[in-house]
Protein backbone atom coordinates (compact mmCIF):
# COMPACT_ATOMS: atom_id res chain seq x y z
CA UNK A 1 0.00 0.00 0.00
CA UNK A 2 1.23 3.69 -0.59
CA UNK A 3 0.86 6.39 1.68
CA UNK A 4 3.26 9.05 -0.46
CA UNK A 5 2.18 10.25 -3.80
CA UNK A 6 4.49 11.43 -6.35
CA UNK A 7 6.65 14.60 -6.84
CA UNK A 8 5.80 15.70 -10.17
CA UNK A 9 4.67 19.29 -10.49
CA UNK A 10 6.77 22.63 -11.05
CA UNK A 11 6.05 26.25 -10.69
CA UNK A 12 4.41 26.88 -14.30
CA UNK A 13 1.57 24.29 -13.73
CA UNK A 14 1.06 24.94 -10.36
CA UNK A 15 0.62 28.82 -11.26
CA UNK A 16 -1.75 27.43 -13.84
CA UNK A 17 -3.30 25.61 -11.57
CA UNK A 18 -3.86 28.62 -9.26
CA UNK A 19 -4.85 31.09 -11.89
CA UNK A 20 -7.66 28.61 -13.05
CA UNK A 21 -9.51 28.34 -10.05
CA UNK A 22 -9.45 32.22 -9.23
CA UNK A 23 -10.39 33.03 -12.82
CA UNK A 24 -13.38 30.81 -12.49
CA UNK A 25 -17.08 31.48 -14.30
CA UNK A 26 -17.89 33.65 -11.98
CA UNK A 27 -16.07 36.26 -13.88
CA UNK A 28 -18.72 36.15 -16.53
CA UNK A 29 -21.37 37.55 -13.54
CA UNK A 30 -19.29 39.55 -11.50
CA UNK A 31 -18.11 42.10 -13.62
CA UNK A 32 -21.21 43.37 -13.88
CA UNK A 33 -21.59 43.27 -10.34
CA UNK A 34 -18.88 45.44 -9.13
CA UNK A 35 -19.20 48.17 -11.86
CA UNK A 36 -22.92 48.08 -10.75
CA UNK A 37 -21.08 49.63 -7.23
CA UNK A 38 -17.97 51.21 -8.12
CA UNK A 39 -18.97 52.99 -12.15
CA UNK A 40 -15.87 53.51 -13.67
CA UNK A 41 -13.84 52.48 -11.15
CA UNK A 42 -14.28 48.94 -11.04
CA UNK A 43 -10.99 48.16 -11.97
CA UNK A 44 -9.41 50.12 -9.01
CA UNK A 45 -12.04 47.47 -6.89
CA UNK A 46 -10.39 44.38 -8.72
CA UNK A 47 -7.18 45.86 -7.59
CA UNK A 48 -8.06 46.92 -4.42
CA UNK A 49 -9.85 43.56 -3.99
CA UNK A 50 -6.30 41.98 -4.37
CA UNK A 51 -4.24 44.02 -1.80
CA UNK A 52 -7.22 42.86 0.58
CA UNK A 53 -6.42 39.06 -0.42
CA UNK A 54 -2.52 39.55 -0.50
CA UNK A 55 -2.06 39.40 3.42
CA UNK A 56 -3.78 36.10 3.36
CA UNK A 57 -2.13 34.83 0.51
CA UNK A 58 1.21 36.18 1.85
CA UNK A 59 0.16 33.86 5.20
CA UNK A 60 -0.25 30.65 3.43
CA UNK A 61 2.90 31.62 1.24
CA UNK A 62 4.85 31.65 4.62
CA UNK A 63 2.83 28.31 6.30
CA UNK A 64 3.32 26.35 2.82
CA UNK A 65 7.30 26.69 3.32
CA UNK A 66 7.17 25.91 6.87
CA UNK A 67 4.46 22.73 6.77
CA UNK A 68 4.42 21.78 2.61
CA UNK A 69 1.86 19.29 3.17
CA UNK A 70 -1.22 18.09 1.79
CA UNK A 71 -4.76 19.39 4.07
CA UNK A 72 -2.62 22.41 4.33
CA UNK A 73 -5.14 24.78 6.29
CA UNK A 74 -5.85 21.72 8.32
CA UNK A 75 -1.83 21.55 9.32
CA UNK A 76 -1.31 24.99 10.24
CA UNK A 77 -4.59 25.39 12.10
CA UNK A 78 -3.74 22.05 14.03
CA UNK A 79 0.22 23.24 14.70
CA UNK A 80 -0.01 27.14 14.65
CA UNK A 81 -2.86 27.04 17.38
CA UNK A 82 -2.12 23.60 18.94
CA UNK A 83 -5.44 22.48 18.75
CA UNK A 84 -5.41 19.48 16.51
CA UNK A 85 -9.25 18.55 16.62
CA UNK A 86 -9.98 22.18 14.99
CA UNK A 87 -7.24 21.27 12.39
CA UNK A 88 -9.44 18.25 11.66
CA UNK A 89 -12.79 20.28 11.30
CA UNK A 90 -11.21 22.76 9.08
CA UNK A 91 -9.52 20.02 6.98
CA UNK A 92 -13.44 18.30 6.88
CA UNK A 93 -15.08 22.02 6.22
CA UNK A 94 -12.89 22.55 3.20
CA UNK A 95 -13.29 18.83 2.18
CA UNK A 96 -17.27 20.10 2.17
CA UNK A 97 -16.79 23.59 0.74
CA UNK A 98 -14.53 22.01 -1.97
CA UNK A 99 -17.52 19.59 -2.91
CA UNK A 100 -20.32 21.95 -2.69
CA UNK A 101 -18.71 24.20 -4.82
CA UNK A 102 -17.74 21.42 -7.51
CA UNK A 103 -20.92 20.46 -7.45
CA UNK A 104 -22.55 23.98 -7.97
CA UNK A 105 -19.90 24.60 -10.84
CA UNK A 106 -20.53 21.15 -12.39
CA UNK A 107 -24.09 22.36 -12.54
CA UNK A 108 -23.81 25.55 -14.10
CA UNK A 109 -21.73 24.30 -16.52
CA UNK A 110 -23.64 21.55 -17.70
CA UNK A 111 -26.58 24.69 -17.87
CA UNK A 112 -24.20 26.84 -20.09
CA UNK A 113 -23.46 23.70 -22.19
CA UNK A 114 -27.36 22.44 -22.56
CA UNK A 115 -28.06 26.06 -23.67
CA UNK A 116 -25.62 25.67 -26.42
CA UNK A 117 -25.99 22.53 -27.50
CA UNK A 118 -29.56 20.94 -26.22
CA UNK A 119 -27.76 17.91 -24.70
CA UNK A 120 -30.04 16.55 -21.43
CA UNK A 121 -28.88 17.91 -17.80
CA UNK A 122 -28.61 14.93 -15.76
CA UNK A 123 -26.86 12.45 -18.58
CA UNK A 124 -24.20 15.20 -19.13
CA UNK A 125 -23.81 15.82 -15.63
CA UNK A 126 -22.76 12.45 -14.87
CA UNK A 127 -20.53 11.91 -18.03
CA UNK A 128 -19.08 14.83 -17.32
CA UNK A 129 -18.39 14.42 -13.65
CA UNK A 130 -16.96 10.44 -14.49
CA UNK A 131 -14.56 11.47 -16.83
CA UNK A 132 -13.20 14.40 -14.56
CA UNK A 133 -12.94 11.77 -11.96
CA UNK A 134 -11.39 9.77 -14.29
CA UNK A 135 -8.67 12.44 -15.12
CA UNK A 136 -7.94 13.25 -11.17
CA UNK A 137 -7.36 9.59 -10.72
CA UNK A 138 -5.19 9.07 -13.64
CA UNK A 139 -2.39 10.99 -12.40
CA UNK A 140 -1.41 14.31 -10.86
CA UNK A 141 0.42 15.79 -13.95
CA UNK A 142 -1.98 14.75 -16.08
CA UNK A 143 -5.07 16.48 -14.04
CA UNK A 144 -3.34 19.89 -13.99
CA UNK A 145 -2.00 19.43 -17.52
CA UNK A 146 -6.10 19.04 -18.65
CA UNK A 147 -6.73 22.11 -16.20
CA UNK A 148 -3.73 24.53 -17.18
CA UNK A 149 -5.40 23.31 -20.67
CA UNK A 150 -8.88 24.71 -19.59
CA UNK A 151 -6.83 28.08 -18.01
CA UNK A 152 -5.64 28.89 -21.42
CA UNK A 153 -9.07 28.52 -23.46
CA UNK A 154 -10.64 30.92 -20.54
CA UNK A 155 -7.82 33.68 -20.47
CA UNK A 156 -7.87 33.48 -23.98
CA UNK A 157 -11.92 33.71 -23.96
CA UNK A 158 -11.37 36.98 -21.62
CA UNK A 159 -8.33 38.74 -23.81
CA UNK A 160 -11.30 38.57 -26.56
CA UNK A 161 -13.36 40.62 -24.25
CA UNK A 162 -10.75 43.05 -23.78
CA UNK A 163 -10.15 43.45 -27.56
CA UNK A 164 -14.06 44.26 -27.87
CA UNK A 165 -14.01 46.26 -25.42
CA UNK A 166 -11.05 48.19 -26.13
CA UNK A 167 -11.57 48.35 -29.63
CA UNK A 168 -15.31 49.47 -28.96
CA UNK A 169 -16.98 52.73 -29.28
CA UNK A 170 -16.07 54.57 -25.90
CA UNK A 171 -19.52 54.52 -23.92
CA UNK A 172 -20.96 58.05 -22.54
CA UNK A 173 -20.08 56.84 -19.14
CA UNK A 174 -16.22 56.44 -19.68
CA UNK A 175 -15.91 59.91 -21.80
CA UNK A 176 -17.70 61.64 -18.86
CA UNK A 177 -15.50 60.39 -16.21
CA UNK A 178 -17.08 59.28 -12.93
CA UNK A 179 -16.31 60.88 -9.36
CA UNK A 180 -14.62 58.66 -7.28
CA UNK A 181 -16.77 57.61 -4.28
CA UNK A 182 -15.17 55.48 -1.84
CA UNK A 183 -17.63 53.82 -0.53
CA UNK A 184 -18.70 52.59 -3.58
CA UNK A 185 -15.24 51.39 -4.51
CA UNK A 186 -14.83 49.65 -0.62
CA UNK A 187 -18.16 47.83 -1.41
CA UNK A 188 -17.33 46.34 -5.01
CA UNK A 189 -14.13 45.56 -3.11
CA UNK A 190 -15.37 43.01 -0.82
CA UNK A 191 -17.66 41.88 -3.11
CA UNK A 192 -14.64 41.15 -5.72
CA UNK A 193 -12.72 39.91 -2.68
CA UNK A 194 -14.42 36.94 -3.50
CA UNK A 195 -13.68 36.42 -7.06
CA UNK A 196 -9.91 35.61 -5.39
CA UNK A 197 -10.99 32.63 -3.12
CA UNK A 198 -8.83 30.17 -4.70
CA UNK A 199 -5.26 31.01 -4.18
CA UNK A 200 -5.30 28.55 -1.32
CA UNK A 201 -6.03 25.29 -3.15
CA UNK A 202 -2.12 25.55 -4.14
CA UNK A 203 -1.09 24.88 -0.42
CA UNK A 204 -2.74 21.09 -0.75
CA UNK A 205 -0.52 19.99 -3.86
CA UNK A 206 2.16 20.26 -1.47
CA UNK A 207 3.45 16.88 -1.24
CA UNK A 208 3.23 16.47 -5.46
CA UNK A 209 5.40 19.75 -5.83
CA UNK A 210 8.95 18.91 -6.82
CA UNK A 211 10.67 21.82 -4.75
CA UNK A 212 7.92 22.83 -2.03
CA UNK A 213 9.49 25.21 -0.34
CA UNK A 214 10.63 27.29 -3.01
CA UNK A 215 7.78 26.47 -5.51
CA UNK A 216 4.83 27.28 -3.26
CA UNK A 217 5.46 30.56 -2.30
CA UNK A 218 5.98 31.79 -5.85
CA UNK A 219 3.06 30.07 -7.51
CA UNK A 220 0.80 31.67 -4.63
CA UNK A 221 2.01 35.45 -5.59
CA UNK A 222 2.20 34.92 -9.22
CA UNK A 223 -1.01 33.21 -9.74
CA UNK A 224 -2.49 36.41 -7.16
CA UNK A 225 -0.78 39.05 -9.19
CA UNK A 226 -2.34 37.66 -12.65
CA UNK A 227 -5.30 37.49 -11.74
CA UNK A 228 -5.72 40.64 -10.65
CA UNK A 229 -4.49 41.92 -13.87
CA UNK A 230 -6.56 40.13 -16.01
CA UNK A 231 -9.62 41.14 -13.54
CA UNK A 232 -8.40 44.66 -13.76
CA UNK A 233 -7.93 44.50 -17.69
CA UNK A 234 -11.41 42.78 -18.41
CA UNK A 235 -12.85 45.31 -16.07
CA UNK A 236 -11.70 48.40 -17.75
CA UNK A 237 -12.93 46.62 -21.19
CA UNK A 238 -16.14 46.13 -19.79
CA UNK A 239 -16.57 49.81 -18.42
CA UNK A 240 -15.08 51.51 -21.31
CA UNK A 241 -17.67 49.71 -23.73
CA UNK A 242 -20.89 49.70 -22.32
CA UNK A 243 -22.92 52.25 -20.19
CA UNK A 244 -22.60 51.02 -16.27
CA UNK A 245 -26.49 51.23 -16.00
CA UNK A 246 -27.19 48.37 -18.59
CA UNK A 247 -23.53 46.38 -17.63
CA UNK A 248 -24.89 46.45 -13.85
CA UNK A 249 -28.29 45.33 -15.03
CA UNK A 250 -27.15 42.44 -17.14
CA UNK A 251 -25.91 38.77 -15.91
CA UNK A 252 -24.09 38.40 -18.94
CA UNK A 253 -21.68 41.61 -18.92
CA UNK A 254 -19.43 40.07 -20.87
CA UNK A 255 -21.25 39.40 -23.96
CA UNK A 256 -22.10 42.73 -23.92
CA UNK A 257 -18.74 44.10 -24.28
CA UNK A 258 -18.55 41.50 -27.41
CA UNK A 259 -21.44 42.51 -29.08
CA UNK A 260 -20.55 46.46 -28.33
CA UNK A 261 -16.98 45.93 -30.29
CA UNK A 262 -17.59 43.39 -32.58
CA UNK A 263 -21.60 42.86 -33.21
CA UNK A 264 -22.80 39.17 -33.74
CA UNK A 265 -23.62 36.45 -31.32
CA UNK A 266 -21.52 35.79 -28.24
CA UNK A 267 -22.37 32.13 -27.66
CA UNK A 268 -19.01 31.57 -28.14
CA UNK A 269 -18.39 32.71 -24.80
CA UNK A 270 -20.88 30.31 -22.94
CA UNK A 271 -18.78 27.78 -23.99
CA UNK A 272 -15.93 29.16 -22.69
CA UNK A 273 -17.82 29.53 -19.57
CA UNK A 274 -18.13 25.43 -19.83
CA UNK A 275 -14.38 25.01 -19.88
CA UNK A 276 -14.04 27.06 -17.10
CA UNK A 277 -16.74 25.40 -15.28
CA UNK A 278 -15.21 21.67 -15.88
CA UNK A 279 -11.77 23.28 -14.87
CA UNK A 280 -12.92 24.48 -11.42
CA UNK A 281 -14.21 21.29 -10.74
CA UNK A 282 -11.33 19.53 -11.66
CA UNK A 283 -9.57 21.65 -9.17
CA UNK A 284 -11.93 21.07 -6.55
CA UNK A 285 -11.33 17.36 -6.77
CA UNK A 286 -7.98 17.26 -6.99
CA UNK A 287 -8.04 19.54 -3.68
CA UNK A 288 -10.35 17.80 -1.31
CA UNK A 289 -9.60 14.44 -2.47
CA UNK A 290 -5.69 15.61 -1.40
CA UNK A 291 -7.18 17.26 1.90
CA UNK A 292 -8.44 13.99 2.92
CA UNK A 293 -5.34 12.24 1.83
CA UNK A 294 -3.66 14.47 4.32
CA UNK A 295 -6.53 14.00 7.29
CA UNK A 296 -6.73 10.55 6.69
CA UNK A 297 -2.87 10.65 8.21
CA UNK A 298 -3.43 12.75 11.03
CA UNK A 299 -7.05 11.15 12.25
CA UNK A 300 -7.56 7.66 12.62
CA UNK A 301 -11.24 7.90 11.85
CA UNK A 302 -10.00 8.84 8.13
CA UNK A 303 -6.95 6.50 7.90
CA UNK A 304 -8.56 4.70 5.00
CA UNK A 305 -7.92 8.01 3.06
CA UNK A 306 -4.23 7.97 3.68
CA UNK A 307 -3.76 5.70 0.70
CA UNK A 308 -2.03 6.50 -2.55
CA UNK A 309 -2.40 4.35 -6.01
CA UNK A 310 1.24 2.76 -5.97
CA UNK A 311 1.44 2.95 -9.82
CA UNK A 312 -0.48 6.51 -10.06
CA UNK A 313 0.72 8.16 -7.24
CA UNK A 314 -2.87 9.62 -6.73
CA UNK A 315 -5.20 9.10 -3.81
CA UNK A 316 -7.45 6.90 -5.25
CA UNK A 317 -10.25 6.41 -2.30
CA UNK A 318 -10.36 9.63 -1.53
CA UNK A 319 -10.81 10.66 -5.21
CA UNK A 320 -13.96 8.22 -5.70
CA UNK A 321 -15.82 9.64 -2.82
CA UNK A 322 -15.24 13.08 -3.60
CA UNK A 323 -16.09 12.78 -7.51
CA UNK A 324 -19.12 10.31 -6.62
CA UNK A 325 -20.35 13.23 -4.18
CA UNK A 326 -19.66 15.89 -6.37
CA UNK A 327 -22.02 14.37 -9.25
CA UNK A 328 -24.73 13.19 -6.45
CA UNK A 329 -24.48 16.54 -5.72
CA UNK A 330 -25.19 18.22 -8.39
CA UNK A 331 -27.90 16.03 -9.54
CA UNK A 332 -29.98 15.70 -6.20
CA UNK A 333 -28.83 18.94 -3.72
CA UNK A 334 -29.94 22.60 -3.83
CA UNK A 335 -26.08 23.63 -4.51
CA UNK A 336 -26.25 27.15 -5.76
CA UNK A 337 -28.15 27.94 -2.07
CA UNK A 338 -25.01 26.18 -0.63
CA UNK A 339 -22.76 27.54 -2.73
CA UNK A 340 -23.23 30.73 -1.21
CA UNK A 341 -21.86 29.39 2.15
CA UNK A 342 -18.78 27.89 0.89
CA UNK A 343 -16.76 31.20 0.51
CA UNK A 344 -17.92 32.49 4.29
CA UNK A 345 -16.46 29.20 5.18
CA UNK A 346 -13.55 29.96 3.42
CA UNK A 347 -13.13 33.50 5.53
CA UNK A 348 -13.62 31.95 8.40
CA UNK A 349 -10.64 29.14 7.31
CA UNK A 350 -8.43 32.31 6.16
CA UNK A 351 -9.37 33.77 9.87
CA UNK A 352 -7.60 31.11 11.40
CA UNK A 353 -5.16 30.88 9.27
CA UNK A 354 -3.69 34.09 9.71
CA UNK A 355 -4.17 33.42 13.35
CA UNK A 356 -2.17 30.16 13.38
CA UNK A 357 0.09 32.61 11.62
CA UNK A 358 0.63 34.90 14.30
CA UNK A 359 0.90 32.21 17.03
CA UNK A 360 3.67 30.57 14.92
CA UNK A 361 5.87 32.93 14.52
CA UNK A 362 5.78 33.94 18.12
CA UNK A 363 6.91 30.23 19.06
CA UNK A 364 9.42 29.54 16.06
CA UNK A 365 10.16 33.20 14.18
CA UNK A 366 12.27 31.04 11.38
CA UNK A 367 11.03 30.22 8.44
CA UNK A 368 12.22 29.85 4.57
CA UNK A 369 9.98 32.61 3.49
CA UNK A 370 9.31 34.81 6.54
CA UNK A 371 6.44 37.55 6.01
CA UNK A 372 6.51 40.59 8.94
CA UNK A 373 3.97 39.69 11.65
CA UNK A 374 1.88 42.92 10.34
CA UNK A 375 1.08 40.36 6.91
CA UNK A 376 -1.11 37.87 8.76
CA UNK A 377 -2.88 40.66 11.29
CA UNK A 378 -3.79 42.62 8.37
CA UNK A 379 -4.61 39.55 6.78
CA UNK A 380 -6.67 38.12 9.96
CA UNK A 381 -8.33 41.74 10.13
CA UNK A 382 -9.77 41.77 6.03
CA UNK A 383 -10.57 38.14 6.36
CA UNK A 384 -12.54 38.91 9.24
CA UNK A 385 -14.26 42.29 7.66
CA UNK A 386 -15.36 40.34 4.98
CA UNK A 387 -16.93 37.48 6.88
CA UNK A 388 -18.97 40.23 8.61
CA UNK A 389 -19.68 42.00 5.45
CA UNK A 390 -21.36 38.45 4.08
CA UNK A 391 -22.84 37.47 6.97
CA UNK A 392 -24.55 41.06 7.04
CA UNK A 393 -25.96 39.94 3.36
CA UNK A 394 -23.59 42.26 1.14
CA UNK A 395 -21.93 38.86 -0.48
CA UNK A 396 -23.39 35.80 0.76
Amino acid sequence: MAETLKRRIGLGLLTAYGVGVMVGAGIYVLVGAVAAEAGIWAPLAFVLAGVIAAPTALSYAEFSTRLPEAAGEAVFVAKGLNLPWLGTLVGLAIVAAGTVSAAAVLRGGVGYLGAVTGLPFGPSVIVLGLVLMGVAILGVLESLAVAALFTVVEVAGLALVMFAGFTAAPAPDWQVGGELVWSGVIAAAVLAFFAFIGFEDIVNMAEEVREPERILPRAILLSLVITSALYALVSIAAVRAVPLATLGASEQPLALVWQAGRGGSAAFLSLIAVAAALNGVLAQMVMASRVLFGLGRRSPALAGFHHAHPRLGTPLRATLLIGVAVIAGALLLPVADLAGLTSSLLLGVFVLVNAALIAMKRTSPEAAFRVPIAVPVFGLFAALAALIVSFLGGTG
